[in-house]
């Protein structure tokens, strides 16, 4: 279970949601191509990131299952990852949502 309170358990958890943020951010045309001097596409359409999590899911439950571990312990997994990509994907898009509508 993760520890949710104390001054530095926020100020890491503070610190990863920034740095989410700066990802969502490197993304969208906000600062798209500035951070890394990368040439690349000016922004990364929002369909992208939202259709991006089922390959990203659906590919790794085999992966998951070929280290001899019993169908509910991949199970578990596997929800695991999926609810960490589908939280990675909220927090990204968040530059592309309007102000006051996150």
């Amino acid at each position: 279970m993760l520890k949710t309170s104390g001054f530095s358990t926020f100020h890491y958890y503070k610190d990863w949601l920034d740095y989410q943020y700066e990802i969502g951010l490197r993304h969208h045309r906000t600062k798209k191509n500035e951070t890394d001097n990368v040439d690349s596409v000016p922004n990364i359409n929002y369909k992208y990131l939202s259709a991006f999590i089922y390959p990203i899911t659906s590919t790794i439950k085999p992966f998951l299952g070929k280290k001899g571990h019993n169908q509910e312990e991949v199970n578990k997994m596997y929800n695991a990852w999926f609810k960490a990509v589908v939280l990675t994907v909220t927090l990204w898009s968040y530059p592309y949502v309007m102000e006051n509508d996150f």
